[in-house]
């Protein structure tokens, strides 16, 4: 079966095409500069071939006959025609908390995307164009809504709630729901494969330009950093994570800034920039740190001792843990964050081996020594083998 994945931007619509029959990803790419000049589409195949082009894509729907137009080209391509696409699954970031769980998208289904938008007004949007761009070029063909919230909508109350008026989350559904659920879901699935024990703690790190800890028991989210958006949290490339509210209200009274221009600088300026004024990338951040930059030295270490700071909260919330998870493209790539965080943690049974660790970029290692009581590995997630395993149980229990 071959699912089409999308995950739609504001100007940009990134795709993969998966042969679930094999777990394996057939073509993908990205298109770029939706409606904008200079708009283009970039394709990979497993079988090596490669393709850029430049050509206007006015929207979203024009960006998927795009697509469509390069995985069935006669000489790059990976299907004869559409007809080969079973089924097509999206990433949605919100769906509030009437959609959490993987569902087939009708009208009423994008009606209620569509009341998200107060709670995801950057994403939901774009999301929906996706969607219904596919809906024009692919009549007929089912469509999955994955939601980026719904591993956190397994969180306990007491968890989810914020000290509030109560009547902020009666009214508006002020709460905590937390993101990069498919992430967090599938280095879960993957950590208790190699635990060989389906009732496991896990405290998982999804580490990037946005960043995120979440901490399971038996595959569940017992709690997650990010919470009504993707703010709250661990500091990350531009946004500052969690920080006294009353902090943020001395800075607009001190610059006579309001909400838009706050907006603004708590999630484009902030985080590892703003700490830095170098960049949000970490690998420019380490480049800095060791050329003698100290506030660029000062920014992975305030990163890491946060991301720190979670596992041992959320080791005595779940009263232990069996093992910590780095994913994401610092987690899976950036051994330095790895041994900072896990260094340190010998009280709580973790054994690092700092050596195995060095040589580790973009696999599947286990990080602690063969005696560490809890295990430290990386995992390279796969999001959107998520979602295509997802499209495809709700696409196969619809034709039973």
């Amino acid at each position: 079966m071959k699912i089409l994945v999308i995950n739609a931007g504001s100007s940009s619509l990134k795709y993969q095409l998966i042969d679930l029959d094999h777990s394996s990803v057939i073509a993908k790419g990205i298109c770029e500069r939706i409606g904008i000049p200079g708009s283009m589409i970039s394709y990979k195949s497993a079988k090596g071939d490669k393709y850029e082009k430049q050509q206007d894509m006015k929207n979203h729907e024009d960006a998927i006959a795009m697509v469509l137009e390069v995985l069935a080209d006669p000489e790059i391509g990976v299907i004869k025609n559409m007809s080969e696409i079973d089924a097509v699954g999206h990433r949605v970031l919100h769906g509030g908390e009437k959609l959490y769980d993987p569902i087939l998208i009708d009208d009423e289904v994008l009606k209620a995307i569509e009341d998200c938008i107060p709670l995801g007004p950057l994403h939901n949007p774009a999301n929906l164009m996706g969607i219904r761009g596919c809906m024009a070029v692919m009549p007929g063909v089912p469509m999955v809504a994955v939601f980026d919230t719904g591993w956190g909508m397994a969180m306990e109350k007491s968890h989810y709630m914020y000290a509030l008026p109560y009547e902020a989350y009666e009214n508006y559904k002020v709460r905590r729901y937390g993101f990069h659920g498919t992430s967090h879901r599938y280095v879960t699935g993957r950590a208790l494969e190699l635990l060989g024990n389906p009732n496991a703690k896990v405290i998982t790190c999804h580490l990037g330009n946005g960043s995120s800890v979440s901490c399971s028991k038996a595959g569940k989210c017992v709690d997650t950093s990010m919470g009504l958006t993707p703010l709250e949290g661990l500091p990350m490339g531009t946004r500052c994570g969690s920080t006294d509210p009353g902090a943020l209200i001395y800075i607009a009274e001190k610059e006579g800034i309001n909400l838009d221009r706050l907006s603004v600088m708590i999630n484009k300026e902030s985080g590892m920039l703003g700490i830095t004024g170098v960049s949000p990338d970490m690998r420019d951040i380490r480049a800095a740190a060791e050329s003698g930059n100290p506030r660029a030295e000062l920014a992975i270490e305030m990163f890491a001792a946060r991301i720190k700071k979670f596992v041992g909260a959320y080791a005595a919330l779940m009263e232990g843990f069996d093992m910590i998870v780095f994913t994401g493209g610092i987690g899976e790539n950036d051994p330095g964050t790895r041994e900072r965080v896990s260094k340190g943690l010998e009280f709580m049974g973790v054994k690092f081996d700092p050596e195995v660790n060095r040589g580790v970029r973009g696999k599947d290692v286990v990080l602690s020594a063969p005696d560490s009581r809890v295990k430290v590995v990386t995992i390279a997630t796969n999001e959107e083998l998520v979602i295509a395993s997802d499209t495809f149980r709700l696409t196969k229990k619809r034709s039973e």
